[in-house]
């Protein structure tokens, strides 16, 4: 068994070819989808980056392992304390870890585990090459580590290597060399100048007049791909251009790396997997060029597998899977023992590893932000709901749902319309919430521990220069919201206290 994971960071699904995108991005991407399997429905359970990842290679929700913010105590694994091993539970039971006792010789190429100190990600690896730049690399720097690591091992039997490319992450830094002709005009009809006006007068790290966090940053300033304000609709564009040349660049990558397989002779019988960590808001929810929700922008990832002799029905192309039960699946296919730890499912059903991706789906899904936001989404027929407990700054009510039929790009808010489905989907949370309670080790859901110890780590911020900069720039109305809301909640903590 030979399989090479492209782990591309930040890649929204809807911005690839195969997906419907009407942009040229992923000639490449798009050939292997056209190959293989293109399932259309895969979010991860949690994000963003380190809470996504530890929970795919952990085959867990972040509510038990621990992993749901990018700083604090919850930005790392619960500790295991007296029932802990010579050896972890992450080193036991990680997705890489059941590969190597399937017999699978195990690699990966990235910067992860440096940039966000979670070590624990490196756990079942045989090798882990790490560049040192911390996430600032781009696809230049990692493809001769690669085409090294391949020529070297692809011919031997049973490996997995997983590759790390960063490059449509913010700021986006393509090199300028780099200049596909990705077409005419690449702004969604949804994103008029009305709209651009009113993101105009919305606050939050990362809105429209700050992209770079809660205000311009110099140390942005040599991106030229990537505007620090969308003051007008060219800089939206140039937004929107940044973002798909990343994705372009990083397949283009992949196609080289393809190529090198072909070869060396074993791309036909070499797995290959696309995937990402989360996705991005490109003015959604009024954020650009971040990923600091819950929301259908940020939690569904593209999902194209190429695995001979695999294929997937029609009718299941749509299931909803979270992103683990992916790797479940993987595991299945391959022969190797899904460790009895995880959340994760199979769905290769009752085939096995003989074919057919025919396994059931889930019938909904929950969705968790820790880093930016504090919110849990429940995913389910045609609707998001989005409950948000700590809203970063952005103004949004506590509960917001959509259709994502008649509204993908989440532009109306209609919880005061369907209250029966608010109340079905916040149903669903709370059955979700007592279930995983019911089985965690701790008792301690990391979410609500977050907030008690400052909330998310991102938006941990000096308020009062942030709140003056509001008022500078025209939106005192809602500094003055945020501090009428801290001072209630600072007399309920008074009120509370004995």
């Amino acid at each position: 068994m030979k399989l090479v994971y492209f782990d591309i960071d930040t890649l929204r699904a809807d911005h690839l070819g195969c997906y419907g995108h009407r942009r040229p991005t992923s000639p490449n991407i798009d050939a292997l989808a056209a190959e293989g399997v293109r399932l259309d429905n895969v979010y991860v359970s949690d994000m963003p980056c380190l809470p996504s990842r530890t929970a795919l290679f952990s085959g867990r929700f972040g509510i038990q392992t621990g992993v749901v913010n990018h700083g604090g105590p919850t930005a790392d694994p619960f500790p295991e304390g007296r029932s802990r091993g010579f050896r972890t539970a992450a080193a036991l039971d990680s997705w890489t870890q059941a590969m190597r006792q399937a017999g699978l010789w195990t690699a990966s190429i990235s910067t992860f585990a440096e940039r966000h100190s979670a070590y624990h990600f490196n756990a079942g690896f045989n090798e882990t090459f790490n560049l040192g730049s911390r996430g600032m690399e781009t696809a230049d720097d990692v493809t001769p580590v690669a085409v090294e690591w391949l020529t070297r091992n692809a011919r031997r039997d049973d490996w997995f290597l997983h590759v790390h490319l960063w490059d449509p992450h913010t700021p986006y830094r393509t090199p300028a060399s780099f200049t596909p002709d990705l077409g005419g005009d690449p702004l969604p009809a949804w994103l008029t100048e009305d709209v651009r006006a009113q993101h105009w007068d919305r606050p939050g790290p990362h809105s429209a007049q700050e992209i770079a966090g809660f205000e311009p940053r110099a140390v942005w300033e040599p991106f030229e791909r990537q505007p620090q304000q969308a003051g007008d609709l060219d800089a939206v564009r140039r937004i929107y251009d940044g973002y798909d040349v990343g994705v372009r660049y990083a397949d283009h990558h992949i196609g080289r790396l393809l190529n090198h397989l072909a070869d060396l002779g074993v791309l036909e019988e070499t797995a290959v997997l696309v995937s990402s960590d989360h996705g991005e808001t490109l003015g959604e929810l009024g954020i650009y060029c971040d990923h600091q929700t819950a929301d259908q922008k940020v939690a569904r990832v593209p999902c194209i597998l190429r695995w001979p002799g695999v294929e997937l029905p029609a009718a299941a192309q749509a299931d909803l899977h979270y992103q683990f039960d992916v790797a479940a699946t993987l595991l299945e296919l391959m022969g190797a023992e899904v460790p009895r730890s995880w959340d994760g499912a199979s769905f290769a059903g009752h085939s096995g590893h003989s074919g057919s991706l025919d396994g059931p789906g889930r019938g909904h899904l929950v969705l968790s932000q820790g880093a930016w936001t504090a919110q849990r989404a429940v995913r389910f027929g045609d609707w998001l709901c989005l409950r948000t407990y700590d809203d970063g700054f952005h103004g949004f009510p506590s509960v917001m749902l959509f259709d994502l039929v008649a509204d993908p790009f989440e532009q109306r808010d209609v919880a005061g319309e369907h209250p029966g489905v608010v109340d079905h989907a916040l149903a669903l949370l709370g059955e979700w919430q007592v279930e995983q309670m019911g089985r965690s080790a701790t008792a301690v859901d990391p979410l609500w521990l977050s907030l008690q110890e400052g909330g998310p780590w991102h938006s941990r911020t000096d308020v009062g220069r942030y709140f003056q900069r509001l008022r500078d720039t025209g939106r005192g109305l809602w500094a003055d919201r945020f501090e009428r809301a801290r001072e209630e909640v600072q007399e309920g903590k008074a009120l509370a206290d004995p």
